[in-house]
Order: C-alpha cells, then structure tokens, then sequence
C-alpha cells in the first residue's frame, strides 16, 4: 500500500434550503469500496474521516459487500482515507460536508509498491510488524497541551507518563526514546509541541537494530510551519511545596529555514527528608554488627537547567541540522543525618550525617545531514561531540559526645571527553526493505579522587557496531532478519583492558489473526558493555565499615532476550498480552567481600541473571468520546546468580489510569503500585504514586490544579540487599512529596501556515559522566 498515489477532489455541495437546519453530529458517509481492475467488491478495507489538518475524527472497515458508513458527524471539512494492503491509498476532499451523503463506487488500484508489514485496524491505530502507528483522535489533541500531555491521554501499553511531574518512562525500567521527525530529542522538545500540529506517533515497540538498546522508541510525526513561528509557556508549580518545572519555547520558520530554541528551569527544596536504615555486617574475624539508623529529617535540594538551540535547512532532497544543547544542574544539598545505634545494645549509638553536593555541566554539539536518493534510497550521517564536567563531594561522619569517630571526605572531579558518529543506508524494494548502517562512539575520561589520597584515572572506551537488516514477507507473515557485529574496547592507564568482538543476531516474525488480533514473536542477542564509573582503579570509602572499589578486570557480556506480545481490539476494548524472558550470562553485578575489619563493595562478571515476566493491559474507551480506562497488571520473577549468591524475587505490578474530558475541562486520575527491580544482590523498589488533576482550557490556555499523592501522609521509597556480608533493609522518606498541591499553566501562542515535514532520522548523546561515587 502506497503512501501517497493518488488524490480525488470530491466537491460536496450544499443542495437543499433546509440543510442549516441538520442536528450537529447526525451526518452520514456511506459508499462501497471495490477493485478497479476486476470491480469486485474489497472486503476489511480501512476509512478513515480526518479533518483537512489530518486530525483523526472516525473511521471503519468494509464488509463483505465492500460497504461502510460512518455516523455522528458535524458539518465541516474533511479527508476521506481509504486503505489497504496492496492497494494504492486513495484520498477523498469533502469539502463543505452539510447532508448525508452516499459516495459513487470508490475504486482502488492494485499498488506496485506494498507498505512494508502493515495491518490496518478500524481504528486510529494501524500494526506494523515494527511499531504502532497511531493517529491521534480531535478529542486527544483538543484536550491536550504538548506532546507529553497527549502521550498521557494515549495510555499506550508498557509506556508511564506522570502529568504532574511532565516526565514519560518505561514501566519497569529500560531505554527509553523520543524522536520528533526521526530525530532523537529530550523531554523539553516535547513540551514545545502543539498537538494540532501531530500528525501521527510512532510507537515504536518492537525497535530494529538501529535503535541500539531502546526497548521502546516513540517518534512523532508533525508539520512543520513554512512561514511565521509560535512561543510558548509551561508553568508547572508547588502551591504546598518548594517544587517546580517551568519551560518556554519558541520557534520561527522562513521558507525552508527554521530556527528553534527552548528552556526548561526545575527546583526543589525539601526540609523534611530522611531514611531509616537497618544493616547487618559479617566481618571476617567472625564477628557480626547489626545496627539500626534511625533519620531525623534533613535538606534536600537540587536544581536542573536545559538549553536547546537549533537550525534547521531542508528542501525536497536534503536535510541539515545543527543543534546546541547545554545541560546543567547543581545538588547544594543532599543532606542525611540521625543516630546510628547498635541493635544488640541501643546504649551503644553515635550521631551520623551523610550530606552530598553536586553539580555537572554537559554541553553537546549535534551535526546531522539527510539526503535522499533515486529509486527509494536514503542516505543519513550524524555526528556529535559532548563534553561532560562534573564535581561531587560527600561528607560522612559518625560522633560521639562531640568526638569524632569517623570522618570520610570525598571529593571526585570528572571530565570526559565523547564522539558518536553514525551513518544508515536505506532502501525500499517493492515490498521489501534493506537497511545497513554503522555506529561509532568513543570517549576520553580524565577524574580525580580524593579521600585523604589522590587518585587520577585516564580511560578509554571504544564501541564501534556494524549492521544490516532485512524486511519482507511471506504470504501473511511479516518477518525481519539482521545480524550485526559489536567491537568492544576498553584501555585503563596503569590497568588491563580489553577488546571484544560479539555477534549479534535478530529475528521478528509478526502474524496478523482473525478479527482485529495479531500475534508477534521477537528474539535477540545484544550485549552490555562495562560502565566507566565501574570501571575506575580507585578506592572511596562509604563509612566505617565499608569501601567501594572500582574493577578494570570486567568484561562485557551478552543478553538474550525473547517476546511473545498478543494484541486484540474489538470497538472499544483494546487487550494487549505479553510475556518475555531475558537470560544475561556473566552479567556485570555487584559483590560485597570481607577483608579485615572492612566490607568491600565491587563488581564482577556474575554468572547469571535472568528475568521472567508476563503481563495484561485493558483499555476501554473512548466511552461516548469523553472517558477512557486503562489497567495494568504484571508479574515479575527475578532470578539472580553471583559467583557466591543466589537470589530470586517476585514482584507485582498494578498500574490504573483514567481521564474524562467533558467540553473544556478535564480530569486525569492515577494510581500504581512500586515495581521492584532485583539486579546482583539488590531490591531496588519503586515508587507508590498517585495524582488527581483538575483542568480547563480555554483558547490558548489551559490551567490545571491537582494533587500528588493524595491518599497518603508521607511518600516513602524502599530499598533491600540480601548480601550475606553487609544487608540493609532501607526506607527513604520526602515528607513535602506527599498531598502536595501543585497548578499548571500553560500558553501558547502560533501564526503561519503548515506543511508535511521531511523526517530526521537519528541523533546521538552521551549522558554518561563516567565517575564513581560512593554513597549508602
């Protein structure tokens, strides 16, 4: 099926006195659908009615007679699609639609080029064998005031947007990444997008190899002004707290340039944070310590900045961007503090704080140029240069009737120095698609540590990944097959290094099912290389027991994965089943040894990690085009096998979403429960949240009030080891983040005409700082 082949004009004309008299929403579209070679009737033909700025408004499929009829709609303008699988796509103009109307025979020509693996449902949501592609309905995007806020009202499965703090994640972890035209961007980009102007989002749930290491990349597709620009304000702020996230935008357009640029300021200031903490020590003279740190509550605060500024040079053939961005946030405090007593003898207790400063400065250069080729062949090239400052300190004491017993003072100051270049070849033949491209970063890491000695490091590490990818199909099977070899190398001043060489295999097959079902099974083989901060030859102590010592003798490591996803959709419920598996032998974990009177806290090659997991998401609506649900439900099982443990844990998560919207205002509820990562010898537990938001728009403002966990009194995140030498059981407390109230204001303000923009395919960070710190 074509893209674009063919566009019909179809003039509807007002023929009656009485038609300013028909009800809004009570006109119909009927027609028949059939083949124009042989004239036979098409059957499961996809229409879509969309208004003349692409905004999804309903749609439907033909029966067996090649019929469909499409109700409830008020007069305006419109764009008939009409779809299917190997057929040129067809579109209809009704311009000044008043009456009902039956459409003549609507015929569609057989197409020469089919689009690669796509199953379109009866709904705004068509299945690639890849990704999602998602057209978002005129309910949606009225009611939303960015990207992200649309993402919210989407609920797409595995995907976790929390509208009051504008942040969008994986549930359960994972990369996750956002592109706007094929380019990879942050979180700001998309609170500058207006939502009429999205066309479409790709969800990308099933990435190819180009992605890397994303398990979900979610691009949107949107026009770009060809003249005049548009500004715009998000304020997001704290009425019962110090908090905020506050970001303004704007964008001006001049024939085939475009100049952009955005800022975001976030705070937070909280005097009521603490943790209580209970560990057990088994030192290696036999002796065992179990103490108990009850918190007192300290200071916690923090500020983030992020600046982007970009150009943009494109016309039928090329495209170039250059893009500035600066990063840049400072930690003054971090502060614990409390007492620290010795659970055999409470007698036996002395005064502890724990306070952290920080900051780090990234600013980043982002070279990309796109041009495409005859005969369906694109070419793509991007390069970006990063450097990354960073300077943290740690005070840790423990006293005693003013006598200090323990003092630890580290000082860390970082510089890393990156490249990642990148170019992708691709090329379309007829039903099939070759993709091949490679990817090279490289980075320089120059730190410093000092904790009563000076310890200097200078690393390098090179990963350099080659690649090819092959799209088709047989009969109804959609399948993908690639393969791509990894170069790993690694080069510590006064350490060993090492250089690797992995395969690493893919396969996709994709099956459309009776009705609007389909089922899809994916397999891999990756691998993870070392992190620098891992990797570091220091030592830096934690407290008065323990120390944490880097390990240059790591090595990369493979991962196995496999996906089996079921999805169904019958008007309004939407079913999705999935269940996964992931094997990591000699995964890099961590590992807790004696030695002396000291707890030593390092890394290693382990010998296995795997995880087991099945889940179901529920979607109803919309519900009279005002409500939708969505519930989630997923099971974990975590089995994690060191070269001296042995550990497995289960975890149950359950995730709630709603909105109503009702004219112009708006009601966002949600609620889920933590989902609990168990990785080396470590629970790493989530986050208890729910909000209730209350909004009204009107024009170009929207306005919203609501309330961060509201059904508890104080917001807590738990941690645990089950390390045999040195366990905690760890609770953190923010007293501020709980019934916090908090308003959203949002303006924005646009002028010029819109067009279709060419997609930018990729770009690159690094946000890795590659430094080490040591913290309980």
């Amino acid at each position: 099926m074509k893209r674009i082949l063919k566009q019909i004009i179809l003039p509807v004309v007002l023929l009656s006195s009485g038609v300013g008299h028909v009800a809004a929403q009570s006109i119909e579209i009927r027609g028949v659908v059939k083949d124009a070679g042989d004239m036979k009737y098409l059957e499961h033909v996809n229409v879509v009615l969309q208004t003349q700025d692409s905004v999804f408004v309903t749609g439907g499929t033909t029966g067996r007679n090649g019929a469909f009829a499409l109700g409830k709609i008020a007069a305006g303008d419109y764009r008939l699609v009409v779809s299917s699988i190997g057929y040129e796509m067809l579109f209809l103009e009704l311009e000044g639609l008043a009456k009902n109307i039956a459409l003549d025979d609507i015929l569609l020509n057989e197409a020469t080029v089919l689009l690669d693996g796509v199953t379109v449902l009866a709904s705004n949501v068509s299945n690639r064998i890849d990704r999602k592609i998602i057209i978002p309905s005129e309910r949606h995007a009225t009611s939303s005031t960015n990207g992200i806020d649309l993402l919210q009202k989407l609920m797409l499965p595995r995907v976790t947007v929390n509208p009051v703090l504008n942040e969008v994640a994986i549930a359960g972890g994972g990369e996750l990444q956002l592109r706007i035209n094929g380019v990879k961007v942050e979180r700001e980009d998309l609170l500058a997008l207006r939502p009429v102007d999205i066309v479409r989002i790709e969800f990308h749930d099933n990435p190819g190899l180009r992605y890397g290491n994303a398990e979900i990349v979610l691009d949107y597709i949107v026009r770009r002004p060809e003249t005049g620009g548009d500004f715009g304000i998000n304020l997001n702020d704290g009425l019962t707290a110090a908090w905020g996230n506050n970001f303004f935008n704007g964008r001006i357009n001049c024939r085939k340039s475009e100049f952009s640029a955005n800022y975001s300021i976030s705070h937070r200031d909280f005097y009521r944070m603490w943790r209580n903490n209970e560990e057990t020590f088994s030192l290696a003279d036999g002796s065992v310590l179990r103490r108990r740190e009850k918190g007192e509550p300290g200071h916690a605060e923090i500020y983030w900045q992020n600046l982007n500024v970009k150009y943009n040079f494109q016309d039928e053939k090329k495209m170039f961007n250059a893009a500035f961005r600066l990063y840049a946030d400072k930690q003054p405090h971090w502060d614990y503090r409390g007492i620290l007593y010795n659970m055999e003898n409470p007698a036996d207790a002395v005064d502890m704080i724990d306070r952290t400063n920080s900051s780090e400065t990234r600013p980043a250069l982002d070279l990309y140029y796109q041009h495409s080729l005859p005969k369906d062949q694109t070419l793509v090239f991007n390069a970006v240069g990063t450097y990354n400052r960073t300077d943290n300190t740690r005070i840790y004491r423990e006293s005693r009737d003013e006598t200090l017993l323990t003092d630890v003072n580290n000082r860390v100051d970082g510089k890393k120095y990156s490249f990642i270049g990148e170019s992708i070849y691709e090329k379309k033949l007829d039903a099939k698609r070759l993709s091949a491209g490679i990817r090279h970063s490289q980075s320089l890491t120059n730190n410093s540590y000092r904790n009563g000695r000076l310890y200097e490091t200078e690393m390098q590490q090179i990963e350099t990944f080659l690649y090819g990818e092959f799209k088709s199909n047989f009969n109804k099977l959609d399948y993908t097959l690639g393969a791509g070899v990894t170069r790993s190398y690694f080069e510590q001043e006064g350490a060993d290094g090492y250089q690797y060489y992995t395969f690493n295999p893919r396969i996709v097959l994709f099956l459309p099912l009776p009705g609007q079902s389909s089922i899809r099974l994916r397999s891999d083989l990756g691998n993870s290389s070392p992190s620098l901060s891992d990797l570091n030859a220091v030592e830096q102590t934690v407290d008065s027991l323990q120390i944490m010592r880097g390990n240059p003798s790591m090595n990369p490591y493979m991962r196995y994965r496999t996906q089996l996803t079921y999805e169904y959709r019958k008007k309004l419920i939407y079913v999705n089943l999935q269940g996964s598996y992931e094997y990591h032998p000699h995964a890099i974990m961590e590992e807790k040894l004696p030695e002396g009177d000291k707890i030593i806290r390092t890394w290693n090659n382990q010998k296995n990690w795997q995880w087991l997991s099945g889940g179901v998401n529920l979607r109803i609506g919309p519900i009279k085009d005002m409500f939708e649900l969505s519930v989630t439900s997923q099971i974990n099982h975590y089995i994690s096998h060191g070269n001296s443990y042995l550990h497995r844990y289960t975890n149950w998560h359950n995730r709630i979403e709603g909105n109503f919207t009702f004219k112009r205002f708006i009601v966002l509820v949600g609620m889920q429960t933590p989902w609990e990562r168990f990785y080396g010898e470590t629970m790493n537990g989530g986050e208890n949240i729910h909000h209730a938001m209350l909004g009204y728009r009107h024009k170009k403002l929207s306005a919203m009030l609501g309330m961060f966990n509201p059904f508890t009194d104080n917001y807590k995140q738990s941690d645990e080891n089950r390390s045999i030498y040195a366990s905690y059981k760890k609770v953190n407390y923010i007293d501020e983040s709980s019934r916090m109230v908090l308003i959203q204001l949002t303006y924005n303000f646009s002028f010029g005409r819109t067009f279709d923009a060419k997609r930018k395919r990729l770009n690159n960070a690094d946000d890795d700082s590659g430094v080490m710190n040591a913290k309980k």
